[in-house]
This record gives C-alpha cells, structure tokens and sequence, in this order.
C-alpha cells in the first residue's frame, strides 16, 4: 500500500529524541487516505524534526513505536468508534482516559465528528483537538514538549491552556436525575478555562493533498481546498456553523500554483469545499482549466451552488470526463427553503437541469430531506412536482433524488429539534411518487438517521452504551438491547432524538464555543419562524 503512495511534501527525518506518535484513522487505508484532514494532520506532523510519526488503519500499518507517547485518531464518521475501540485494544490502551495511567500514551482526537460534539466519546480520550489544524497541531506538539517529563495530570493541565485544545476530564458534568437534562458543566480546577474556544485559521492559502495513491477510494485524485465554510448559513447545516468564518483560497498565489503542482503527478483533480462554485473568482478558475493543456484532466466538484450551475460550468465538466453534479435543494418547497434559509428559488433549480443538459452533461443529483422543522405534507408535494418540473424542462438528463432525515447538529439553530417520526413514511411516500415517473430515489436509512441524530445530541452518559453497543454486534437492534440494559441509568432513546429542548437547557456542549454566539443562534432560530410554542 505505502510504497504506491506518491508524495508531495518532503518529510523530514525525526531527531534521536523525537516524540514517537501514532496517527490513526479508525478505517481501511483506502478509505482513510481519502481523507484530506487526515492526509493533511500526517504531513504536519512528518515535517517535525521532533515528531516520530506512523501510521495505523485497520487493516494496514508503518512499524509502531513499542512505547509511543501520543496516539490520535482522525474522526469523521460516528459509528467509526468501534474501529476506533479495536485499535485503542491493538496498542493495549485501556479505552478509557480514566484507567490510563503514566505510562500509558496520550490519546487524542479531531475531525469533524469531535468537532461537532466530542461528548459521547469524551470518556475515551484524552484530549480533543477543536478547529483548524494550520496553527493547532504545532501548538498541540510544543505544549506537549513542555511539560514532556511531567506525569499525566501536569501534561493534561498545559495542553489545557492552548486554545482549541479540550481536555474532557477536567470538566465536572452533573445531571438533574441519571435521566434527565444536564445540571451543569463546570472545570475542577482554578486554572482550568471555563469554555475552550475552537481554534480558528483565517489565511487565505487552504489545503492540498500530500499524497496520490491509486489505493484511494477516490482513485489516483489530488484535492485541493477552494474555500472553507459556507456562507449561505442553512440554518440545520454543521459546516456553516461550526467552520465560520467563510474563507477562500487566493487564485493566483494558491489555487493555481496547487493545482499546477499536483497536476504533475496526477491527470485526476478535485475541487473541494461546502460551497465551491462561491469562490469569487470561480469563473476565472474554469477558463484556467478550461485551456487545451488540461484537456486530459478529469475534473470533480465537491459541491455546487444550485444557482451557480451554469451552461460554461456543465461545458467545462463535461469536457473534463464529469458526466453528473450533486446540488443540494434540500426541498422543493420554496415556503420550507424559507425557514431553512435556503436562498433559492424554484426556478433556479430548473434551470440548473436545463444548463447541465445543455453543456453536455448526463445526469444531475438532488439532495434533500424529508422531516425538516416546519415540513408538512404539502411541502413533500412540492419535492416531488419539482422534480417532475426538472425532468420536463431537460429530457433525457437523468434525474436522481437523493434525501435524508433531517438531524440535528451542535451548534446549529436547529439543534433544540428532534427528528420528525414522520420522516420515515415521507422517505416511503417519496419513493413511490418518483420511482413511478422514472426519477431515481435514493433514500439513507431513516433507522440509521435516529442513530446519528442519538449521537449528534449525546452527553458522556452515552459512552456506556457506546461499550454495549460494540459488544452486542454493533447492529441496529445493539442500539435497542444496550437501551434497555441500561434503562433508569441513562436517558431513553427518545430524550436525546425526537424530543424537543428547551432554549434554556444546558446542552451537552454548552462550554464549547465556535465563531456563532448562543445569542446569535436563538435569533437565527426565532427568524426561521420554525419556533415551536413549547421552545420560547
């Protein structure tokens, strides 16, 4: 596997004292070193002299240090925690920070699953990395150094002062009742800051892949970052919220010098970021690779604005061996785009599938969701004439619909919401109205939505039945029986998915803060005119 990767930074050869760390993706190596935060926090560390870095995946690993001092993990997808528990029992690492002792390493973890809310899984680390890695990851490292001979609690308690760094066990969580809300979340001791602040970068030169490897999921690609965040602020949406503020990467300076030296090692390039075709030199960006020297260079767009699909983009991609776009509308209800503050009107959307047919592409995918704050039955009846307007206006553009439940995320002006019952016969009815006209539905499993949803809002309560889960088979019944092992000592299932919060509630990541105020968030909500009476 190693020895196919071709790299793009230099690494550096570690000094006879370096740090020996362990840098782990709970994951295949294909699907890992698909990962750009992964592939970026690897080369960070490859580049310090003082840093003895390997790595380990699931299935594959470089030589590990017999006695490493740090061990990370790169967290981007919930239900990696099993992995993530294997691994930890690999390197015999007790799997929670609380029986570790001196001897054993530091453990820490980042991504955009701890991101979010580290609290189901704060139990099972030492540290959380929160925010942008640029100037993160060697403040993490040269607090490390020093206080490198001190004992466990001294280390936790310097790496605590570093901004964007959380050290979850010098926090006291009390509850109301073993099944209620929380009561309070306060550090326990003096020194420890009362809320840790993500970590935020705000240069305009934005990441690259250090690596192209045919082993990769996404086969041979280079990845370059063309913006970060997003600045529409849906107001369900994670990567608005917690990413803020909106940045881009500068063209001349960045962009193209990236892209010319990856291009060097690979004919395959992709262009990432929530919200891509919003760069504001995006129209110089395609007539740069819109020139005959690129005409072999198979060109992907992570996301794009559903009014930014224009006939020179879908030219462009087409002529770069792309036959299909994802834009996400969300709905097709122009009342629902409304509440989510989805700027985007219902012919936008149709002329967006008659400008991908028109440049020459074959297909176009819309994402949505069913059970979004507000949504009545109506609302699923406008999705489904817009997709039969969309098929109408460009015949013979092959049409797919692909939707969600909605869930609630950290930090985000919907997170006082549960997710709607009603999405699962909404997903049904969907289904049935589509596939009958010839439009293609893809549906993601609402059962397994609940699952997200349980852990997107979950406390450290959760890291119990996160154990049980894993020893039950990991399945959605695993779920169902660990709820009722440990019925009276947790709250059920439904307190922390389907039932609505209060405003005033202590959520499980009240003292971690991103760019948004809690102020600025209840206004958003009280805007969306989602509010519920209850919720006031």
């Amino acid at each position: 596997m190693f020895e196919q990767e071709r790299l793009l930074f230099d690494p550096v050869t570690p000094q006879q004292n370096a740090i020996p760390l362990v840098f782990a993706f709970p994951n295949t190596y294909t699907v890992g070193i698909t990962s750009l935060g992964y592939q970026l926090v690897w080369a960070k560390f490859s580049q310090r002299s003082d840093v003895d870095v390997r790595r380990l995946f699931t299935d594959f690993n470089e030589k590990l240090p017999s006695s490493p001092e740090i061990v990370g993990f790169s967290f981007s997808w919930e239900l990696d925690y099993t992995n993530l528990f294997d691994l930890l029992e690999k390197l015999n690492i007790p799997l929670r920070a609380s029986a570790r002792k001196d001897h054993h390493p530091i453990i820490f973890g980042g991504g955009s699953v701890l991101s979010a809310n580290p609290e189901p899984y704060a139990d099972f680390f030492d540290v959380i990395l929160l925010g942008d890695g640029e100037n993160l990851l060697d403040e993490f490292i040269d607090a490390y150094q020093d206080i490198r001979g001190g004992d466990r609690l001294a280390k936790l308690k310097r790496l605590a002062q570093v901004e964007g760094i959380y050290v979850p066990s010098l926090y006291d969580v009390t509850y109301r009742s073993p099944t209620a809300e929380i009561e309070s979340i306060e550090p326990k001791l003096t020194d420890v800051p009362a809320a840790v602040y993500k970590q935020t970068y705000r240069g305009n030169v934005l990441s690259t892949s250090t690596v192209v490897t045919e082993k990769a999921a996404w086969e041979n690609i280079y990845m370059v970052e063309v913006v970060r965040s997003c600045p529409e602020m849906c107001r369900f949406c994670l990567a608005s919220y917690v990413t803020l503020p909106f940045r881009v990467a500068n063209l001349e300076k960045s962009l193209i010098p990236a892209i010319e030296r990856g291009l060097k090692v690979t004919d395959r390039l992709g262009l990432l970021g929530a919200s891509v075709t919003q760069h504001p030199e995006f129209e110089s960006l395609l007539d740069y690779l819109s020139q005959p020297q690129y005409s072999d260079v198979r060109l992907s767009i992570a996301s794009v604005r559903t009014n930014t699909v224009t006939e020179k983009l879908a030219k462009t991609l087409a002529a770069r061996d792309t036959r299909s776009i994802t834009i996400a509308v969300e709905s097709g209800s122009e009342r629902l785009r409304e509440i989510v503050n989805k700027k985007l009107t219902d012919d936008e959307i149709t002329t967006a599938a008659v400008n991908a047919k028109a440049g020459g592409l074959k297909a176009i995918k819309f994402y949505g969701m069913a059970g979004i704050p507000g949504e009545e039955q109506t609302d699923i009846d406008a999705t489904i004439d817009m997709m039969l307007t969309a098929k109408k206006a460009a015949p013979g553009l092959r049409l797919t619909l692909g939707c969600s439940t909605f869930v609630p995320k950290a930090h985000t002006p919907f997170q006082w919401f549960g997710v709607n019952k009603a999405a699962k016969k909404r997903l049904q009815l969907l289904q049935k109205k589509l596939r009958s006209q010839g439009i293609e539905f893809r549906p993601e499993s609402y059962n397994w939505s609940v699952i997200q949803a349980l852990l997107s809002r979950g406390d450290r309560r959760l890291s119990r039945l996160l154990e049980l889960t894993r020893e039950y088979g990991d399945t959605l019944g695993s779920y169902k029986r660990a709820f009722k092992d440990l019925k009276g000592q947790i709250p059920p299932l439904d307190f922390y998915v389907h039932q609505q919060w209060e405003t005033d509630q202590v959520l499980p990541w009240q003292h971690l803060h991103t760019a948004i105020p809690k102020a600025t968030i209840l206004k958003h909500l009280e805007e969306s005119g989602a509010l519920p009476e209850k919720i006031s």
